[in-house]
């Protein structure tokens, strides 16, 4: 059986175009907008999904994807709750992936093999868990795997060719690529330098290549998107959300503000491959 994640990449490669790799909060600003914004982003025009599952020391994060885990964990967001909200999507829409992102340590709190059940039961196609080393795979990753879930590992500048296949030895569903050292949020340095990475990471896998971190605009994710097969937004959208609230508190604006920067990118990634 082909995965929502591999339909949806095939898909786009069919229209020539990468896709449009969302990532938004669960539980940003509050439950009731979080499960708006969720609903709305396939009609916006993103093509897979990216849940972040709010942590208290999210390492690999910068300052709009903090505040915005926060925000959710002040409002009650527990790991329960997104796997509700994965559920409730799930009664309109089963074809968009839905990844769940973020660290290992509620997951272990929780346990691994109820975790996992409870993801599989609400609809989950996917986990980037950016904690867990390949050393660790037993932990997660193996049994996710079993029970049929993606696990999409990240790689980054500095993976080299004799790292990078220990990394990409159980990555499944697409590649995740990291265009630079550092956190999320910061700008990309050296378009030329992401295509040459794509391009390497290609040489090694068959998988779809994705990169995130450091895409903002409609203008990066079209350039962005002439060379990889999938293109992640994510603090800006967390940053759409953050500037349409009032006291960190949801607005008429907030739907919109973020529906409407997300149309921007999906136009901008359906004009990659033709202004190549």
């Amino acid at each position: 059986m082909t995965s929502r994640i591999a339909a949806r990449f095939s898909a786009c490669a069919a229209e020539n175009r990468p896709a449009l790799v969302t990532f938004v909060m669960a539980g940003d600003p509050d439950p009731v907008a979080s499960q708006a914004i969720l609903d709305a982003l396939p009609g916006a025009g993103a093509d897979v999904i990216e849940l972040g599952m709010p942590f208290s020391d999210p390492m690999a994060d910068g300052p709009v994807i903090q505040l915005a885990g926060q925000r959710a964990l002040a409002n009650g967001q527990t790991l329960d709750k997104t796997l509700g909200m994965v559920s409730a999507f799930r009664k309109s829409d089963d074809a968009t992936p839905i990844v769940l992102m973020g660290y290992y340590n509620p997951i272990y709190s929780y346990g691994v093999d109820a975790f996992l059940d409870a993801a599989l039961d609400a609809g989950v196609d996917g986990l980037i868990i950016v904690d867990l080393p390949p050393e660790e795979d037993s932990e997660l990753c193996l049994p996710a795997l079993d029970k049929g879930l993606n696990f999409i590992r990240l790689t980054t500048p500095t993976t080299d060719d004799r790292r990078l296949p220990a990394v990409l030895k159980n990555t499944s569903g697409f590649v995740y690529y990291v265009s630079m050292t550092g956190i999320t949020g910061a700008a990309i340095k050296s378009l030329s330098a992401v295509g040459e990475a794509v391009t390497r990471i290609k040489g090694h896998t068959d998988l779809p290549v994705a990169v995130g971190f450091g895409i903002k605009t409609a203008e990066d994710a079209e350039l962005i998107g002439r060379d990889a097969d999938g293109v992640v937004v994510g603090s800006a959208l967390c940053q759409a959300v953050a500037s349409s609230l009032d006291d960190n508190k949801a607005t008429e604006r907030t739907v919109p503000a973020l529906t409407g920067l997300v149309k921007e990118l999906a136009a901008g990634v359906r004009r990659a491959r033709s202004a190549a």
